[in-house]
């Protein structure tokens, strides 16, 4: 069609039959047919308002509320398996995806680790907020078994704690994905070990909500709440992982222990 002739009957035309039944691709189309519309206007091969903007100020498209997408995740029952099975493999991969179990972190945040970001004296893994969804630091204790995983990578005196096949690359955000497939771990993501974590710290740990929420770089509280609490409750937070650590890697004493520690 002339893109001067384009309105607002050919746009509904092609976004109503998906409006709802795919919201996202047509939210998407949506954007792209006004993006086209208004760079042909900028040209001088159309005038007028652009009848994507008018469609949406007269909202004639239902609204569709948004379905939460969950992860799907591993039961915490079966992690200390899971786990064995990943230590006995050599792959950069697997040593990635044992830390993102541990920490309890999203993909993006640990495959973009470098050696700065790490204080092995301090054990402490120190994610800027450029690196965060939420756009805060997030600190992030390091128990021993992280620290059996990253300590090694050292001698690859690269700028990535888990280095791709590129030199001073990080490894792609799909290898961990495909390293799960290669395994035959069907039904679960990356992403879904963060939701296993926090079931095993709700049913397992029970530790107050805001320890675990931390634990996984959630906000807490109110606007009001969050201004007024000025600690990330690290020290809380790294009993915790240990705990998870020693429960992942099948360290039944340690788990006692630090379980021990914890209640006195």
């Amino acid at each position: 069609m002339p893109v001067d002739s384009i309105g607002q009957p050919e746009a509904l035309m092609c976004l109503s039959p998906i409006w709802t039944e795919k919201h996202e691709t047509a939210r998407r189309l949506a954007q792209c047919i006004k993006t086209v519309l208004d760079v042909a206007k900028s040209k001088g091969f159309r005038s007028g308002e652009n009848p994507i903007t008018e469609i949406k100020d007269a909202k004639v498209l239902p609204k569709v509320t948004a379905k939460p997408k969950h992860h799907k995740a591993m039961k915490w029952q079966d992690v200390p398996a899971f786990y064995a099975e990943l230590k006995n493999r050599n792959a950069m991969a697997a040593r990635a995806l044992m830390f993102t179990c541990l920490t309890g972190s999203r993909t993006s945040e640990v495959l973009g680790i470098r050696w700065d970001e790490i204080d092995l004296e301090a054990r402490l893994w120190t994610c800027p907020a450029e690196r965060m969804k939420t756009g805060e630091v997030h600190r992030v204790p390091l128990t021993d078994e992280m620290l059996a995983i990253i300590e090694p990578l050292q001698a690859m005196a690269s700028e990535y704690v888990f280095e791709g096949q590129k030199r001073h690359r990080p490894l792609s955000n799909m290898s961990m994905l495909m390293l799960l497939r290669r395994m035959k771990i069907e039904g679960v993501t990356v992403h879904g070990f963060r939701s296993t974590f926090r079931d095993w710290a709700s049913e397992v740990a029970n530790v107050p909500r805001e320890v675990a929420e931390m634990s996984l770089a959630h906000k807490v509280g109110s606007d009001v709440e969050r201004a007024y609490a000025r600690s990330d409750l690290l020290d809380k937070r790294r009993v915790l992982m240990e705990r998870w650590s020693a429960f992942a890697a099948g360290d039944v004493g340690q788990v006692v222990r630090v379980g021990d520690e914890k209640t006195k």
